[in-house]
């Protein structure tokens, strides 16, 4: 679990104890892309929100992808800052993260060449091509940091660049 937060040490919550907060999580690579993902996500479907996507069949689906992923990042994000991923400790999370993050990379590939393909320059109201200009392209962005963030939940599930003996001792404890 090399890459995880709390992973080099050994389970110190209880199932019964209050959730801490792990303020190291915050300066880890997952919560660092965790609060981008949660940021640009935010972005791109406060911008497309803010034009008449109605209109649009397209944006629909933009909308849809980002607002979605948006909701459960920030779900992921709460449940590593509290520690609750380790109150639930038989849920495999490397693998849960890594599948998420790849799922979300797809999604939000679709969805931004969705909404660069869907972009007008002839628009009859300019302040809706530059939100939707800018939402294609904050899409990109947090599809990139999606994919970044699918390589390191990648190499938490591998246990890449950690101790075999250590992470048999921290997993187990």
């Amino acid at each position: 679990m090399a890459g995880l937060p709390g992973a080099a040490r050994a389970r110190s919550t209880s199932p019964g104890s209050p959730p801490a907060l792990d303020g190291s999580f915050l300066l880890s690579p997952l919560g660092g892309l965790m609060g981008a993902q949660a940021v640009l996500g935010l972005l791109v479907w406060s911008l497309i929100a803010a034009t008449t996507y109605h209109l649009h069949a397209a944006y629909g689906w933009v909308m849809f992808v980002s607002l979605f992923f948006w909701i459960l990042t920030l779900l992921f994000f709460v449940t590593y800052l509290l520690q609750l991923h380790e109150k639930f400790y038989m849920i495999p999370w490397p693998l849960m993260l890594m599948i998420y993050n790849a799922v979300a990379t797809v999604l939000y590939i679709t969805a931004f060449v969705t909404c660069a393909a869907a972009v007008q320059p002839t628009s009859w109201r300019q302040w809706d091509y530059n939100r939707r200009a800018a939402a294609s392209f904050f899409a990109c962005v947090t599809m990139i940091t999606y994919a970044v963030s699918t390589f390191f939940s990648f190499r938490a599930w591998k246990g890449l660049g950690s101790n075999a003996a250590t992470s048999q001792v921290t997993d187990h404890a």
